[in-house]
């Protein structure tokens, strides 16, 4: 029988490689999107639905999860793939693009989390993949309202493993490092401040993540990371696209030293 997985945020980017990838492996798919009827023409076929989820919404999140049982009877797999980013100074994002912020990429991936457990810990099985970022680990000038979502998901995964195990369970984190898709463009929130011209001087010398999106490996190479963090059967919990350097040197440097590379790299 076809093991199912349903996917948040899949209308683009990696959430609809993803999703295509499980379906060539002959899963039945659940590409969840705000709006499906913007879903391009893959997201069709027996094997494929595209259900509406929000994930500020519950009623949406619950209609999802319903819509999906009932087409394929389990659910084996969930990806939390929904998010954005905001960047720019702190100072100048607004409360309501600060809660925004959070809302999606934080209580938002809880929701769907909170929702699904029941149907996880019924079946004595489930794995639950949650897409953090090298974002959750390092930190780049002018991102601290992402980078704070991304640190909240990595703590939240990381505690959730402990009381999830004993019902089988598994948590998994992904840790993309740039990626070749439109998260530069189309999912990032530029922020800025009528009258606060006290950063302009920074912002001038800032180049991180202008164009480092076309420097990036493929979606493809995430959804394949994705796939196997979903069937390998084991209880690994973080797994690396093209961030396991930063990472590495993350953890091994003293702050002065890796603060200063992500300075000269990112400022100049």
């Amino acid at each position: 029988m076809a093991k199912t997985v349903l996917i948040t945020g899949s209308s683009t980017g990696i959430g609809a490689v993803t999703a295509k990838y499980f379906q060539q492996k002959g899963w039945n798919v659940a590409a969840t999107m705000r709006t499906p009827e913007k879903a391009g023409a893959w997201a069709k076929g027996e094997t494929l639905i595209c259900p509406r989820l929000d994930v500020t919404d519950t009623t949406s999140i619950q209609s999802a999860i319903g819509e999906t049982l009932k087409r394929f009877g389990s659910i084996d797999v969930l990806v939390n793939n929904a998010g954005y980013a905001i960047s720019g100074p702190f100072e100048a994002a607004s409360p309501e693009q600060i809660e925004r912020q959070f809302n999606t990429n934080v209580l938002g991936l809880m929701n769907v989390v909170r929702e699904i457990l029941p149907h996880f810990r019924e079946r004595k099985a489930g794995v639950l993949i949650n897409i953090a970022s090298v974002g959750g680990r390092a930190t780049f000038p002018l991102y601290s309202l992402y980078h704070g979502t991304k640190w909240a998901v990595e703590g939240f995964s990381e505690s959730l493993q402990f009381e999830l195990q004993p019902f089988n369970i598994k948590v998994k984190i992904i840790e993309p490092g740039i990626i070749k898709t439109d998260f530069y463009d189309r999912s990032m929130d530029v922020v800025s401040k009528p009258g606060l011209t006290a950063y302009d001087a920074f912002l001038a010398r800032a180049n991180a993540l202008k164009t480092i999106g076309d420097t990036g490996v493929s979606p493809e190479k995430v959804a394949e990371v994705i796939y196997k963090a979903a069937t390998d059967g084991t209880w690994k919990m973080r797994y690396q696209i093209n961030s396991a350097l930063l990472l590495w040197a993350r953890k091994l440097l003293p702050d002065a030293a890796f603060f200063g590379i992500i300075r000269k790299a990112t400022l100049g």
